[in-house]
């Protein structure tokens, strides 16, 4: 009697299933997104790629790609989702930020148009929490690029292009152009001066021109250890501190952060190969949670640094390292915190790692998507 109850409430629970899974088709689709990529072209490579990912599975499907823009090494998803915009990582002169409109039904990237960065080898691109404007690190040309954004996502030619150097000091050698959680500030990381400058957001009023989206911010800069060479910039959750990957250093720069305000409380190791600078430290990204931080090195160890966050003070305790593939220049966590996915450069392939819920650590599934040179991971919903 007993096995027989049983048998009728399996029974129950997969008519139950089934009948959800019927009403609700895009019931098993939830969990996907999209995941845009970004590759380096002097290969196979011929411009950007979209994929869908699924988050629970770690499961991963083609879409579909845009060709013939030269080295979209890095890009970025209009707050709207709508748009796509990415650098086109070349000398000054050739050197441009592409606008695209993304068709959230195909997946498919439509080019908009381009304009010049005025400065060379951009390397990350960002827009403003409103979509209004769109941001370029230019590397060679040691400057920022400001473009205002229409409505059809296209861009306008460069508003502002703001410079940094000085007599007889280090060639600035911009690299990342990260807003503040407030949207209040934006901080451009400077690895040739190390130095974090920063820029007080400045909304022009109706009827106002456009020219000035930047202000210099007051301090104009923060500097972290000499020989450092602040790469890439990330905000916890919390919002109460902020963490640097230094590329030269290997080291993780360690800030609180308040209105604005940038002060460093710790330098912690990522790479930790013998010898002084050249470690080559490329990415950093927090879990969802803020429980656990990550950060990709190159050159030497190839891997990621795994820390801990004490979610009083900020600081970070190592925890861990997990080995990648070659040269680990972009990573990115899924939003249900599960997956972190490596885009290994030098391998040309996406490594998918799980993330180990309580501790922090990571463990190759083995999936991956072969892909060549790709440099940058970014994640858009279906819908």
């Amino acid at each position: 009697m007993l096995k027989k109850i049983m048998l009728m409430a399996i029974s129950a629970m997969t008519l139950s299933s089934f009948t959800l899974e019927k009403n609700n088709p895009d019931a098993t689709k939830n969990s996907e997104l999209y995941l845009l990529i970004g590759t380096y072209t002097s290969g196979t490579s011929k411009g950007i790629y979209v994929y869908r990912f699924n988050t629970e599975s770690g499961e991963s499907s083609y879409v579909s790609q845009i060709d013939g823009i030269s080295n979209p090494s890095y890009l970025t998803v209009s707050p709207n989702e709508k748009f796509v915009y990415s650098v086109s990582e070349n000398e000054a002169g050739n050197a441009q930020a592409c606008a695209f409109s993304f068709d959230k039904k195909s997946g498919k990237l439509t080019f908009l148009n381009s304009q010049k960065t005025n400065g060379g080898s951009p390397c990350y691109i960002n827009t403003d929490p409103k979509g209004k404007y769109v941001i370029t690190a230019n590397y060679s040309g040691g400057n920022v690029t400001v473009f205002p954004a229409k409505s059809d996502g296209s861009l306008l030619p460069a508003s502002q292009v703001i410079g940094f150097e000085e007599r007889d000091k280090p060639d600035s050698r911009l690299h990342c152009v990260a807003f503040s959680p407030d949207g209040k500030y934006l901080f451009a990381d400077d690895l040739g001066k190390d130095k974090v400058h920063k820029f007080t957001v400045n909304y022009p009023t109706k009827g106002t021109d456009n020219s000035t989206f930047l202000l210099t911010g007051k301090p104009a800069a923060f500097e972290v250890e000499q020989g450092s060479g602040p790469r890439h910039l990330t905000f916890h959750p919390n919002r109460k501190f902020a963490y640097l990957i230094n590329e030269k250093s290997g080291k993780v720069t360690v800030f609180k952060y308040n209105k604005g305000t940038l002060k460093d409380i710790q330098y912690i190791a990522a790479d930790t190969t013998p010898g002084v600078g050249k470690k080559g430290s490329g990415d950093i990204h927090i879990t969802p949670d803020g429980r656990y931080l990550y950060a990709s090195n190159r050159l030497k160890a190839d891997g990621l640094a795994i820390f801990k966050i004490n979610q009083s003070t900020g600081e970070l305790t190592r925890i861990g390292y997990q080995f990648t593939g070659i040269h680990p220049r972009n990573f990115i966590i899924t939003p249900n915190g599960k997956y972190l996915l490596v885009a290994s450069r030098d391998n040309n392939n996406i490594q998918i790692f799980a993330i180990d819920s309580n501790s922090g650590l990571l463990k190759d599934t083995g999936k991956e998507i072969k892909i060549d040179k790709p440099v940058c991971l970014k994640f858009a919903n279906l819908k």
